[in-house]
């Protein structure tokens, strides 16, 4: 059993109906090969796109024709390029964002929640409209923000899940998606 493929499979629909907004998709395949990352043994993408395709000829073999597979080869194609463009990156990025936060000291952490916020709004200026809290409470959200960063390389489906919720909390408060990215 290769039980990476499970994790292809449970986000599939997803990166089907994403395939034409290439930031969702790289943030897609960046989740993706982090799950998949967490299965030990090899991962064969070609297995993948060779049990896909059959899969799929056969739940419709009516209509299955050339431009079928045709379109759904190109679409695995660019999936597997972006996942073994990240595949050895989880580990790695990981180890650093650990090493990292082994470094600093609480003054240290302090500079760098204050670099991040100086970066925020200088890249999204109005985002000092919904960010109107004071100063302790933008680091403790800063703070979140570097757990996070640490804690999706654990539990990625549960921190997906957690900032897909931060995510719909903050349209509710009339926030514009466009400062999600």
């Amino acid at each position: 059993p290769r039980p990476w493929m499970g994790e292809v499979v449970a986000v599939l629909d997803t990166i089907v109906n994403n395939m034409g907004s290439a930031p969702r998709l790289q943030e897609e395949c960046g989740v993706l090969a982090i799950k998949v990352s967490k299965h030990k043994g090899p991962c064969n993408l070609a297995d993948f796109k060779a049990i896909m395709l059959a899969s799929l000829r056969a739940l419709v073999p009516k209509a299955w024709s050339s431009d079928y597979e045709v379109a759904w080869t190109w679409l695995w194609d660019n999936v597997a390029s972006l996942l073994r463009e990240r595949l050895g990156n989880p580990v790695r990025f990981a180890r650093a964002i650990a090493k990292l936060y082994d470094t600093l000291d609480n003054e240290g952490l302090h500079r760098l929640r204050q670099a991040m916020l100086t970066h925020f709004f200088a890249s999204a200026p109005a985002g000092q409209d919904f960010f109107k809290q004071s100063t302790t409470r933008l680091h403790f959200i800063m703070g979140k923000v570097l757990s996070m960063s640490s804690e999706i390389y654990k539990e990625p489906a549960e921190v997906v899940f957690s900032l897909g919720q931060l995510g719909l909390r903050h349209v509710g408060y009339g926030v514009p998606t466009d400062m999600f990215g």
